[in-house]
This record gives C-alpha cells, sequence and structure tokens, in this order.
C-alpha cells in the first residue's frame, strides 16, 4: 500500500505546469511592446528602442554584478567596443548591420575575458577603480591617431551614411524606425532567454556560489578563477551587443557618447531594476530613460536635481529595487491569503 510519504515524493517529482502566472505576464508584455509601434508616435519608437538597448547592457551587468558578485563601473567601455565594431563593420566594410552583432559580442566577450584576467587579483573597491580606469581611458583611446581611419578620431563614424537607415529585409512592410525597434525587440527578447538559462545552468549556479562565498565554492571543487573571468566575458558580450544595436538605431558613434557618465547610468538602472533580478533590467531601463525627461520637463535649469531627488526617492522606497519591492508584496499577499 502507498505510503503519505510516497504521495508527498511523487507530487514532489511533479512537472511544472506549462502556464504559469509568471509566463502568462511575459507574454502579455512581449505582445503589448510588439504591438506598440503600431500605436505610438515615431520618436517614442525611438526612445523605447534605447530603452530596450539599455536594458540589454543592464541585463549584462547584472550578470557579473548581481549573479557574480563583482562591482564594475567601466561597462560603458564595452557598449563602446560592440558600437564601433557596427559602424566600422557597416560604414567601412559593408557588412550587413544584423551580421555584425554576434562579431561585436565575440569581441567583447574576449576584450572582457582578457580583462577578467587581471582582475581576479581585485576584489571590491579595487575592482570598482579598475573599471573606472577602463571606462575613463576608453574614450581618450578612441581619439588615438593610429586608429582615427577607423575611429573618426573626435569626428566619430555615420552608420548607413549612403542609405540613411538600416535596410528592412524580406521586402516587409515597416518603416526603418519600426523595423530597428521590432529587431531591437527580439534581440532583446533572445538574450533574456539566454540569461535566464545561463543563470538556471550548472555555469550560473557557479557563478552566484561564487557570489555567496568564493571560499566554500573553492573548496566544493568550484573554478573560481575560470567563472569569474567567464562572468566578465559574457558580460562584456551582452554590453557589447547592445552598443551594437545603438550604433544601429542612433547611426552615429563618437567617443564623447561613451564616457564615464555612461557606465553610472547602467549601474544607476541595475540598482533601480534590482540586483540580481534578471527582468529589473527593463524596469531599471525604462528609469534611465524617461525619468530624466520628467525631470527636464519640471524645470530645465535643476533636471539633475529633481532626476537625483527621484532616485534618492527610489533608494529609499525600494532599497533592493523593483524586484526587492515585488517580492515583498507577494510575500504579503500570500501571508494575507494564508491567514485567511
Amino acid at each position: 500500500m502507498a505510503t503519505s510519504e510516497t504521495y508527498a515524493a511523487g507530487a514532489a517529482a511533479a512537472p511544472k505546469p506549462f502556464i504559469t502566472a509568471e509566463r502568462v505576464v511575459y507574454l502579455l508584455l512581449f505582445v503589448g511592446l510588439v504591438a506598440l509601434p503600431f500605436f505610438s508616435k515615431g520618436f517614442f519608437v525611438f526612445q523605447v528602442t534605447k530603452l530596450l538597448i539599455y536594458a540589454i547592457a543592464i541585463l549584462g551587468l547584472n550578470l557579473l554584478t548581481g549573479i557574480n558578485g563583482q562591482f564594475s563601473l567601466g561597462h560603458g567601455a564595452f557598449y563602446a567596443v560592440g558600437a564601433y565594431t557596427t559602424a566600422i563593420m557597416v560604414e567601412m566594410m559593408g557588412v550587413n548591420y544584423m551580421l555584425t552583432l554576434p562579431v561585436a559580442g565575440l569581441i567583447c566577450f574576449v576584450f572582457g575575458f582578457l580583462f577578467g584576467l587581471p582582475a581576479l587579483r581585485l576584489d571590491g573597491i579595487y575592482l570598482a577603480l579598475a573599471t573606472f580606469a577602463l571606462a575613463i581611458a576608453m574614450p581618450q583611446l578612441l581619439k588615438l591617431s593610429p586608429i582615427e581611419h577607423l575611429t573618426g578620431g573626435v569626428q566619430g563614424v555615420i552608420v548607413f551614411s549612403e542609405t540613411f537607415d538600416p535596410d528592412v529585409p524580406f521586402g516587409l512592410p515597416f518603416d526603418p524606425g519600426t523595423w530597428t525597434y521590432l529587431f531591437t525587440l527580439f534581440v532583446g527578447v533572445f538574450l533574456f532567454w539566454l540569461a535566464r538559462n545561463i543563470v538556471a545552468s550548472r555555469t550560473g549556479r557557479a557563478m552566484m556560489a561564487i557570489r555567496d562565498n568564493p571560499i566554500a565554492a573553492r573548496s566544493m571543487g568550484v573554478n573560481v578563477a575560470l567563472y569569474k573571468t567567464l562572468a566578465f566575458g559574457l558580460s562584456a558580450l551582452f554590453t557589447g551587443i547592445a552598443g551594437a544595436l545603438s550604433a544601429i538605431a542612433v547611426k552615429f558613434v563618437a567617443p564623447d557618447s561613451f564616457t564615464f557618465a555612461l557606465s553610472i547610468v547602467l549601474l544607476v538602472g541595475l540598482v533601480v531594476g534590482g540586483v540580481g533580478w534578471l527582468p529589473g533590467a527593463l524596469i531599471g531601463a525604462t528609469f534611465i530613460v524617461f525619468v530624466p525627461n520628467f525631470a527636464e520637463e519640471i524645470s530645465k535649469g535643476l533636471s539633475g536635481a529633481f532626476f537625483g531627488f527621484f532616485l534618492i526617492l527610489v533608494i529609499y522606497l525600494a532599497p533592493q529595487g523593483a524586484g526587492g519591492l515585488l517580492r515583498a508584496g507577494v510575500g504579503r499577499v500570500k501571508r494575507l491569503l494564508a491567514s485567511r
């Protein structure tokens, strides 16, 4: 006769239902984002395109900081490398812009992995200082005379200078702005799916173990050096692809577009969205794209002050970001239902 323990074990082994509340929310959000350009004006569509690009970059930063526990103030440098890779390949080599994304991601992965090797000796504030130096140096490196024929020096590079817009493939009935938005959206969805699978994999569990306790992780056989550098590489890959998409959407790259302020903006988006919570990248990107505009509408002369006020307010009300606020809300609802 089967015991209650047997039934409990069977229930525990039951597969997770295909339709969950989380998947329904994701599906509704995806449908809404797909429909957005058909009911909105062109400039707003461009703003949301930038939002999605920043979300991808924040997603990459989250893999490094939220999942692996390494702090970075230099992701604007990886963003710049990805953007310039696409700009150079499209404008000077005649490569199709869609084919430049994997190349930009691969180059940034190698760059991030190699940067992560010397960074193994650093931790905490010292690692932050090293990445800060990287962010400060990158705009100056892009202006160097030996590579000016590629980077355009201080003048930058105009992307799609002959066609003025990216080509819409397969004769699809979209204007270039709408197509750029949809292309960015589908790339972002794929990268979000990839990031979730990385976190759920053995690699992701190893990176989180290092974040929580590197000594314990090493004693359990985790190659700490390998996974730390791998986290840097994967994070740079995501951020580099975001930079490549930015070059396609803005159609222009210049060194002064990738200053240290960009790295700070990405960090703000990470904190607002929730460190370690991947969907928070979209919330954080929404904050850094639209809140400055809202602050400027209040007062152009004091827009920075109002933005700082809103940021302090968000951190005060949600010290763990949107992810922590959502988890607290869900927990409170569950306790309320259980008490009835």
